[in-house]
């Protein structure tokens, strides 16, 4: 594990990564690679080095990981459903699929049979991931350490890549509805004769471009700041852990507990909003405006 203070941070923040090395890259043990080889990053360099095409495995993993986990969970709980005596499990599912269900009715206008599960699925796969971060620092790290992984995050929406890979993906839905309801005169119409429009047939001509700047920018802006937001308060309290756990055994039960008492409600409101923002957003692309 990592030596000094800084040493500790930059540990705990490095992804165990998966990617390509060129040949004759000289690794930091000194060995040689002769043929460009597919590996495990033994450091921060190493990653680096290997690209834009390396993979996060311990975020990838443990994304899917706790997806199946959802999935396994409210699967069991609709087989088990009962209105006789139901358990905790469907007591808990039943509240979870009700607040989604009226959080959709609230803010979605338009018709469609996706939305409510895609919320549902949003939310609570993204609290479960969130969920991870109230798990000591060095547990387990520590663990995987001692099975010859060099690093391991376990909190997926501290990687900027999980969350802009979610956001991305609500992005490429507002694109599609938005085609789909309002076809691409209808859509291009919105890019192009919003938000200043004018009679005059030459001044509205003039106007299409600041029109496109403006409305593109918007476009373009919706799963930047959806990424950027999660990932910003989950990455900042984690580091606020990692800083906790720099300190004598005594001041992090003084500060760790009530902090992680303070972080239940940010990973729940994170989760919330994401799941706000992508109602409100395919909402806007159902809105047909003709």
């Amino acid at each position: 594990m990592a030596g000094s203070a800084s040493e500790y941070i930059q540990h705990h923040l490095q992804n165990l990564t998966y990617g390509k090395l060129p040949a004759g890259y000289e690794r930091a043990d000194g060995t040689v690679i002769e043929d460009a080889t597919w590996t495990l990053a033994h450091t921060a360099q190493e990653a680096s080095d290997m690209g834009f095409w390396a993979v996060h495995v311990d975020s990838l993993g443990w994304a899917v990981g706790l997806g199946v986990l959802f999935l396994f969970l409210f699967r069991m709980a609709a087989k088990r459903a009962t209105s006789d005596q139901p358990g905790g499990l469907q007591n808990f599912v039943e509240v979870m699929v009700e607040f989604v269900d009226n959080s959709v009715k609230e803010t979605f206008h338009g018709k469609n049979k996706v939305i409510a599960p895609l919320a549902l699925t949003i939310f609570c796969w993204i609290f479960l991931m969130n969920l991870m971060d109230l798990v000591p620092v060095d547990f387990l790290p520590q663990l995987f350490h001692l099975m010859g992984a060099d690093y391991m995050k376990v909190v997926p929406t501290t990687d900027v890549n999980v969350t802009l890979g979610m956001s991305l993906s609500v992005f490429f839905l507002i694109i599609f509805y938005s085609l789909k309801v309002k076809g691409v005169g209808g859509f291009l119409g919105e890019l192009t004769l919003h938000p200043f429009s004018s009679d005059n047939l030459v001044l509205k001509i003039l106007l299409v471009p600041v029109n496109l700047l403006l409305e593109g920018v918007s476009l373009i802006a919706k799963p930047i700041s959806l990424a950027l937001r999660l990932f910003g308060n989950l990455y900042a309290g984690e580091l606020i852990f990692i800083l906790i756990a720099l300190l004598p055994l005594w001041a992090q039960w003084t500060l760790s507990v009530p902090w992680a008492i303070f972080h239940i409600l940010v990973i729940t409101l994170q989760a919330f909003i994401f799941m706000m923002l992508t109602i409100v957003y395919l909402s806007m692309a159902h809105e047909d405006s003709h």
